[in-house]
């Protein structure tokens, strides 16, 4: 099972774009002209680099198993530190200088979920730092355990204290909790003490919450009114407690039995059921930050189909883990480019209005 540990996947999360209203000092409401930058930056950018990081264990996976240039997972790996570090300090730059909008964005009862996808970065980099430093890399996983934890007790004590709407149940409110189940993705290169016990119990968290809030998220869907058409990218983010499920429990157990090849193929089903939502990627006009919730299922579920391919290979499972990583691979660069695009056109700061 070395293949299945050398580079594991990891992401998730997710991105509604329901903004948050910003005010003057004085209690008139600002023009996106009037308005500094810096509050348009939304903690959901965060995304881009778990989309990143992802990608980079996929292509660490493939070059591990079948021989493809290093280079292409290093430069990803990169390009996921280098946006990790500008984003941590644009936001904290909104911190200081905007607390009252960050504040606001974290109260939200949609946008305060993805506060998780800053978390979840923290702990999928340390697949990458490992090799080069341990000692970092383990500081960096052990402050995103704590955190991740903290941050899904208080996400579900907040539901469970405060009377919630459902049409606030998108696939953003997946992040709090079932992002835990991005704590086992590291552990098995960090070399630490009761590694087993944490990867269990984070299984059973992350899977325990999955089922009720996919139920939650699917009845809301079906009865309520439908997402806006700029957010139905991010219903990709219901593939990511399977697709992360999966790797997480073959991590913890070191085998591909009947319960992970369930989830690889829920992952699978759903995948084909919500791909059409990415013929909406708009190249052109409006953009929309919350598009990169679709890099985070994508790279997972490429990374949980190359790790069922090396346990069952095969032309059909080789087949589709090349095709969910083509499909991944194109996505993110296509975000990528479209974000820088976006920013230098100043759609950063028309985010708030």
């Amino acid at each position: 099972m070395d293949q299945f540990n050398q580079v594991l996947p990891s992401p998730m999360l997710s991105a509604s774009s329901a903004t948050i209203p910003a005010s003057a000092p004085n209690g008139a409401s600002k023009t996106s002209e009037e308005r500094p930058i810096w509050e348009g930056l939304p903690i959901s950018l965060f995304g881009s680099v778990m989309g990143t990081t992802g990608l980079s264990v996929s292509w660490k996976l493939v070059s591990f198993q079948f021989g493809a240039p290093d280079w292409i997972g290093e430069s990803l790996g990169a390009l996921a530190a280098i946006l990790f570090v500008v984003l941590v300090v644009s936001y904290a730059v909104k911190v200081l200088r905007s607390p009252a909008v960050v504040r606001a964005e974290f109260t939200h009862p949609i946008q305060g979920n993805l506060f998780g996808t800053f978390i979840i970065s923290i702990l999928l980099l340390p697949v990458l730092i490992a090799p080069q430093n341990l000692a970092l890399a383990r500081s960096l996983w052990i402050a995103g355990a704590v955190l991740m934890i903290s941050f899904a007790w208080l996400i579900v004590r907040r539901w469970m204290s405060e009377r919630q709407l459902t049409i606030h149940a998108t696939p953003a409110w997946i992040v709090p909790v079932v992002g835990v189940l991005d704590v086992p993705i590291a552990l098995p290169h960090l070399g630490l003490a009761y590694a087993h016990v944490v990867m269990g119990a984070a299984i059973a968290i992350g899977l325990f919450f999955a089922v009720p809030l996919f139920t939650l998220i699917f009845s809301r869907l079906i009865f309520e009114e439908p997402l806006p058409s700029g957010l139905e990218p991010t219903l990709l983010i219901l593939v990511a407690p399977f697709a992360i499920g999966f790797t997480s429990y073959v991590s913890t157990t070191g085998n591909v039995d009947l319960f992970a090849q369930a989830l690889y193929v829920l992952m699978l089903f759903l995948l084909s059921v919500l791909l059409p939502r990415l013929t909406r990627l708009p190249l052109c006009c409006p953009f929309r930050f919350a598009w990169w919730s679709v890099a985070f299922p994508l790279a997972a579920s490429a990374n949980a189909s190359l790790i069922f391919a090396a346990a069952h290979p095969g032309w059909l499972t080789h087949g589709i883990a090349f095709l969910v990583l083509g499909l991944a691979s194109l996505t993110i660069a296509l975000l990528l480019w479209r974000s820088l695009l976006g920013i230098s056109r100043g759609e950063l700061r028309a985010m708030t209005h």
